[in-house]
């Protein structure tokens, strides 16, 4: 388990981020870049942003890392997972990005829910939701490693 910021390599960034990005190199500069991941993110492009974000699987996608396979789980109900790949596409299309949200060991019904509620949001404020739950997922990762 880790709390002590410290610097990380492009590589560990990586894994934490799900992939090198803008974000991930920028990152890899800072010597505490989870703590400074906000002000980075602050500062990126909209395209920056969305890199990041399109980095990460979709929520119940089949090829996954073994970090996002062991934060989703494995509650596969087929009728949830046909309904979250709709949703997700439907929320691709309304705002040009992944869904990314910090599961949380939560069951696949629960973000479900969370999905139907953040598709009733605007772009910007669905944006800012996103790149937050990223830099969540990329901490509670470094905490559990």
């Amino acid at each position: 388990m880790h709390d002590v910021p410290r610097q990380l390599t492009t590589d560990e960034l990586a894994e934490l981020f799900e992939g090198r990005t803008r974000l991930v190199e920028e990152l890899a500069k800072r010597g505490d870049p989870l703590g400074e991941a906000r002000d980075v993110i602050a500062q990126l492009s909209d395209e920056d942003k969305l890199e990041a974000l399109n980095a990460h699987p979709a929520i119940g996608a089949r090829n996954l890392s073994r970090r996002s396979a062991a934060e989703q789980g494995g509650d596969a109900d087929p009728v949830v997972l046909t309904e979250l790949a709709y949703l997700n596409q439907v929320y691709e299309e309304k705002f040009g990005f992944r869904f990314v949200v910090f599961v949380n060991r939560r069951p696949k019904t629960e973000i479900l829910e969370v999905l139907r509620q953040r598709l009733e949001r605007t772009r910007e404020e669905e944006l800012d939701t996103a790149v937050e739950q990223l830099v969540a997922i990329a901490e509670d990762r470094w905490r559990r490693s």
